[in-house]
């Protein structure tokens, strides 16, 4: 039968060969197609494994609709006639159930739940590092716009001896050896980037020439800030704890290399 033929072909397909889109641009995989392929020769079995994994998702507090959707196929049967059967498009993340409530003794969902766990683990690498590389620009960036508000500072008549009191944010129990926002997390590094530069526009915008209403101008202008941050719920700058030293983020990020692959 041609439908039988169908599973023999995808059987030799992986994963990643029978995700198809649709015309939305939303990737999704056809249960008929991934049948064979998770070592399954009756769809009714097929389909038990794909009704766990629909309480699976729901238990997880996702809407089983979301990723398993119903749908027909148009299969060819040995008189050469068509007819529609069964089928679901599903998510990735429904890929993922299935195999997890699939039957274990099969190499084949041993394989998938393999192949997941490994998919899942690069993601969260992946996920990891695009926060490390979010905080080192976040870092450098900050790094910039400090030099730019010292050095209006200067033009307003802040001495450099009193440099410390213009830039003063607390140490947070930080050796005093270590720069300040090299301990600060990428969120608390945008809020200070973003204190820096509205200060410093202020001391040009108001022409100030003298150093104690510069140090004031800092100190209003952090204070507004302060009060943004509480409005929309956000976390005061002295209850956010010290983030890891970025020498360590900009050393992890030079050793990290691609790892973890799988074969079809």
């Amino acid at each position: 039968m041609e439908e039988n033929n169908h599973q023999l072909s995808t059987k030799s397909l992986s994963f990643e060969d029978l995700k198809k889109v649709n015309q939305h641009g939303v990737e999704y995989w056809s249960a008929r197609d991934l049948q064979p392929l998770l070592g399954y020769s009756q769809w009714r079995r097929f389909e038990n494994a794909i009704k766990k994994a629909r309480e699976s998702c729901k238990k997880s507090g996702n809407d089983p609709e979301n990723h398993f959707a119903g749908a027909g196929k148009m299969v060819t049967i040995g008189s050469q006639s068509d007819r529609e059967v069964e089928d679901y498009q599903l998510s990735r993340f429904a890929c993922y159930l299935i195999a997890q409530n699939g039957d274990p003794r099969k190499p084949e969902i041993a394989h998938a739940q393999k192949y997941f766990a490994i998919q899942t683990r690069r993601q969260e690498i992946s996920d990891a590092m695009a926060a490390d590389l979010e905080r080192l620009e976040m870092r450098n960036q900050a790094s910039v716009e400090f030099k730019a508000l010292s050095g209006a500072a200067r033009e307003a008549g802040v001495q450099d001896k009193m440099f410390g009191i213009f830039h003063d944010a607390g140490r947070k129990g930080i050796d005093p050896k270590e720069q300040l926002m090299d301990r600060m997390g990428t969120t608390e590094l945008i809020a200070n980037q973003f204190r820096m530069s509205q200060t410093r526009e202020k001391l040009k915008r108001e022409n100030i020439k003298n150093q104690r209403d510069a140090i004031v101008t800092h100190e209003e202008v952090g204070k507004e800030v302060r009060t943004a941050i509480a409005k929309i719920g956000g976390t005061p700058p002295e209850d956010i704890p010290a983030a890891e030293p970025i020498k360590n983020v900009k050393k992890r990020l030079k050793k990290s290399k691609p790892i973890l692959t799988i074969g079809n």
